[in-house]
């Protein structure tokens, strides 16, 4: 389940990205490896590279410039915006561990 909302969001990124010469100038020369912890599931990466997100794969094992940890029921309501990053920090259901422009680049990724 959360593996193919991954794709998905991946897959919406690119496509926006694609669409919107300006995000994808924003992104271009950042790259970053991110790492995508459900607490009560499993583990994730994805690349950013080039303005796109690439290489999705299970397991968040070894380097990763950006850590996001939260679990399975938060993912679900920011992937449906029903709940906001900024919320979900607050109240502790979200953490973000990376420099801040990484805190900031997480709400361009959803």
């Amino acid at each position: 389940m959360i593996e193919e909302t991954l794709v998905g969001l991946v897959d919406r990124f690119n496509r926006h990205a694609e669409r919107n010469p300006a995000v994808e100038e924003e992104l271009d020369g950042l790259t970053r490896t991110i790492a995508i912890r459900i607490t009560d599931e499993r583990s994730y990466a994805v690349d950013l590279l080039g303005g796109r997100l690439t290489n999705l794969r299970t397991g968040a094992n070894g380097h990763a410039d950006m850590t996001i940890t939260t679990d399975q029921v938060t993912f679900d309501q920011l992937v449906r915006k029903e709940i906001g990053p900024m919320k979900a920090l607050v109240t502790r259901k979200l953490q973000i561990d990376g420099s801040l422009e990484d805190k900031l680049l997480f709400r361009k990724l959803l």
